[in-house]
């Protein structure tokens, strides 16, 4: 039997410059995925003038999105991160350099280096239903080492 529960997932993101101890993460929303990673092509393909098949590997980025409960926590710091990060008139981003470590109710790990913030709401939306919408923060990073489960 297989148990694919996600109860008892969290995670510690660590941030050069904002975040250098970093923070631990656990209050992940119920009305948005609260970990989501993307698909990431590993190689790519063409096709000769013959009809010879071609594939190359190909280096891409590792997206990850994370979902918390709005004004947790968990959000104030990841809200503090972002605008840390955002660029604007007269304002310098932090340049932060993002290290996350995803820690699985089954005891195996997700370790993802030399990140970046990349999408933040940057406030507060309220959903037709009334209540506050959940926050989902974008990263994305270079590395990534996954353990197995304890």
């Amino acid at each position: 039997m297989q148990d694919i529960s996600g109860y008892g997932i969290s995670a510690s993101v660590a941030a050069s410059n904002t975040f250098p101890s970093g923070f631990p993460v656990t209050q992940f929303a119920d009305d948005a995925d609260p970990v989501d990673a993307a698909s990431i092509q590993l190689a790519d393909k063409a096709m000769g003038v013959n009809g010879d098949l071609i594939v190359w590997s190909k280096a891409n980025p590792i997206l990850v999105v994370i979902a918390v409960i709005p004004g947790s926590d968990d959000d104030r710091n990841l809200s503090v991160l972002a605008e840390a990060n955002r660029t604007a008139k007269g304002k310098a981003p932090a340049r932060d350099v993002i290290n996350m470590v995803i820690t699985y109710p089954d005891g195996s790990t997700a370790s993802l280096s030399q990140g970046k913030i990349t999408d933040a709401i940057p406030t507060q939306a309220i959903a037709s239903a009334g209540r506050m919408k959940s926050k989902p923060y974008g990263f994305v990073f270079e590395g990534m080492n996954k353990t197995g489960a304890a």
